[in-house]
């Protein structure tokens, strides 16, 4: 197809890490050529190995395991992956998205490499920063999210990268951000904050 060219121009840059069947229509039709024509489109690129699935109706041109958190915007990454990507956590670590949207969570493979999906209520969903990957920016949990999460989503984190992170954090920005989850929760966060001297 002589738009194909374009088509892999187009949706493999760094505003599109991943696209849906309605953009590659738009793109189709942008050039005059017709729309139905997609699915056999994506049919052909994906039996030839050049685009992958990442979950249903959503596609990439890349291979990087990152790029999976776009197909479950809005989203941020965070736990052990936003330690690993900050420094404060020496190993590697798999992609952990956080996402409000109604999804399967757990883990999930993408081109041969695992990444795990959590749901976070609407209220919660907050506290990241955009942090530069190769050529896409990404969303990570900020070092007081990161420090709330773990206790939200009751994850172990090891006392000396606790204590790392609680240096790396301001307590007033945990203070406000506790103000959006209820008393019980809240007082949790500020027991294991004391207790650990901050």
């Amino acid at each position: 197809m002589k738009y194909l060219n374009k088509i892999r121009e187009a949706l493999s840059g760094e505003d599109f890490p991943t696209f849906k069947i309605k953009d590659l229509k738009i793109l189709l039709a942008s050039y005059g050529a017709n729309g139905g024509y997609a699915y056999t489109l994506l049919h052909n690129m994906a039996s030839k190995g050049e685009i992958r699935r990442i979950t249903r109706g959503i596609y990439t041109f890349h291979d990087d395991v990152r790029v999976a958190g776009f197909a479950f915007a809005p989203f941020y990454y965070g736990l052990e992956d936003a330690l690993a990507i900050k420094g404060f956590w020496e190993q590697g670590a798999n992609p952990v998205i956080i996402t409000p949207r109604k999804t399967r969570t757990g883990p999930r493979v993408f081109n041969g490499r695992n990444y795990m999906v959590h749901r976070i209520d609407k209220r919660h969903f907050f506290g990241f920063e955009l942090l530069k990957y190769g050529s896409f920016w990404i969303p990570v949990s900020d070092n007081e999210k990161t420090l709330i999460d773990f206790l939200y989503f009751r994850h172990y984190l090891r006392a000396d990268v606790l204590h790392e992170l609680r240096k790396a954090s301001d307590p007033r920005k945990i203070k406000g951000y506790l103000k959006m989850y209820d008393a019980r929760f809240s007082q949790k966060v500020l027991e294991m904050l004391k207790a650990h001297g901050k």
